[in-house]
């Protein structure tokens, strides 16, 4: 059975207090950067099993009367269609996704950041979408003396270019899609042109990884650093709250070594000391108190390096990642005493690859292995009708509901059909994948009950833990991502095909 470590009403109950006391002592207002997914942390959900991968939104629900939204994207990512890995979405859809989110919970949404502009012209296009569709657009320019001349950089020709959003509530968030959005840099800007103005505010940032009081070494910190190995942060001691308190808490590299420089810019903004003694100090991060069962996190944590492990490994082979990101991961499972077969699904499907391929097949074989809820592990294989994703998913749904492994939830005039109409158009490969086996299972449940019993099951596959053998189709990939299976995969292509229509 799966299990809980986390208490997500507790951390709730506690990241509330904290940031309302960060609002009281801002005097004023108080931009509070939200470091990390605001919607959809899956990550912080698989390391910390029991938290709400939308907790974050529904603290901002509870805040709604006091808070409102800022959100920022970088114009390099909108130039250079930056994916998120975990929905395979490009980041300036991600964005139109929380704004969508914010209003469906009734959260304002004061305007959108385009960050460091420089007339790229898909962020042009993005923002006249934005501004067509009545959302406020603002313009960030990089910043002119950054790092070193603080004076130009807290002057007119500095933060002074940026567009001034104007707030309405005394909680300010700050967020984006994804890390390098510019979150900071608006914070401190929106400080400056408060303070011109002869307004108070603050600023304080939300954090959840690396966990500032639990040890250095710990499995759930060492996840973060595997899932940031391609920004290759190092979580460290904050030595500088270590010097100021005498007392050890765990930062990482970059907000170390921006600390300084954000002391004086802060210093510089108000005309007083910075009020942070150290980067930890900055931080609203109560995720440590709501850990119930050390055990249990643990394990998660260590399952999720290994995780990332694949996934690096699979953008290696795909040409958008380095050597160096993987070897990172690698060191962390090496210190954990972890690998790839530490992962219980990965043995079962390598197991069940078949002997030989189906005559005249052009795909390499392909095996799958899935964890139920229960622990059970069910396999599945490519064949010549369908993808190994697609198997895996039908004996798994056909052992929940109970049905005889014997019995085809699929009718064949169905599979059929849709070879017939995929070989017409000239859709390779010809064997289902994912999506159109559920589209074919929701087709037969109308007449099948066997299929119909089935398909109510699929629900229970959320959160379940799958590998497969080979790199999986965009159909696979959007079908058990729509499921909500965690998977994992082997860095090999599953076609020999370079060009799959």
């Amino acid at each position: 059975m799966q299990q809980t470590g986390f208490d997500n009403d507790k951390y709730l109950e506690e990241q509330t207090r904290e940031i309302l006391e960060r609002v009281e002592s801002a005097k004023g207002r108080l931009y509070l950067e939200f470091g990390g997914k605001l919607m959809f942390d899956h990550h912080a959900a698989r390391v910390l099993p029991g938290y709400d991968p939308n907790v974050k939104i529904r603290l901002l629900e509870k805040l709604r009367d006091r808070a409102e939204i800022i959100l920022c994207i970088f114009a390099g990512d909108i130039e250079k269609r930056k994916i998120r890995g975990d929905f395979g979405i490009t980041y300036d859809t991600d964005a139109l996704m929380l704004i969508d989110g914010f209003r469906d919970m009734g959260i304002q949404l004061r305007g959108v950041v385009i960050t460091r502009f420089e007339d790229q012209p898909s962020a042009i296009s993005f923002e006249n979408r934005l501004k067509r569709r009545g959302v406020d657009v603002f313009r960030h320019y990089y910043t002119r003396g950054y790092p070193t001349d603080v004076n130009l950089i807290v002057s007119e020709e500095g933060y002074g270019r940026n567009d001034y959003i104007k707030p309405s509530k005394s909680l300010v968030v700050v967020t984006g899609p994804g890390p390098g959005s510019g979150k900071l840099a608006t914070c401190l800007s929106q400080l400056y042109h408060d303070f011109q103005k002869g307004t108070h505010a603050g600023y304080a940032k939300f954090e959840t990884f690396p966990i500032w009081n639990i040890p250095l070494k710990h499995p759930a910190n060492a996840a973060y650093e595997a899932a940031t190995a391609d920004l290759r942060d190092v979580n460290l001691v904050d030595p500088f709250h270590l010097e100021a308190y005498g007392t050890t808490a765990i930062n990482y590299n970059r907000d170390v070594e921006a600390f300084p420089l954000l002391k004086r810019i802060l210093g510089k903004i108000t005309g007083d000391k910075s009020p942070y003694a150290s980067p930890t100090d900055m931080g609203v991060n109560r995720v440590g108190f709501g850990i119930t069962d050390e055990h249990v996190v643990r394990r998660a944590a260590e399952q999720e390096i290994i995780r990332r492990y694949f996934r690096y490994s699979c953008e290696y082979v795909m040409g958008v990642t380095d050597k160096g990101t993987v070897q990172k991961v690698e060191l962390l499972m090496d210190d954990y005493g972890l690998t790839p077969e530490s992962r219980l699904v990965v043995e079962p499907a390598r197991r069940n690859i078949p002997e030989r391929e189906s005559e005249g097949a052009s795909d390499p074989a392909a095996a799958a292995a899935l964890m139920l809820k229960d622990g059970t592990i069910i396999t599945g294989r490519s064949s010549d009708l369908m993808n190994a994703s697609a198997a895996v998913v039908l004996n798994a749904i056909k052992k929940l509901a109970k049905i005889d492994s014997d019995v085809h939830l699929l009718a064949p005039a169905t599979i059929e059909s849709i070879r017939r109409l995929k070989r017409s158009i000239n859709t390779f490969p010809l064997l289902l994948d994912l999506e159109e086996v559920l589209v074919a299972l929701s087709v037969n449940a109308a007449v099948f009950k066997p299929a119909s019993d089935g398909m109510t099951k699929l629900t229970k596959l959320r959160n379940c833990e799958a590998h497969l053998t080979h790199m999986p189709s965009s159909g696979d990939e959007s079908g058990l991502r729509s499921l909500g299976i965690y998977l994992t995969c082997d860095p090999l292509f599953g076609s020999r095909r370079l060009y799959n229509s």
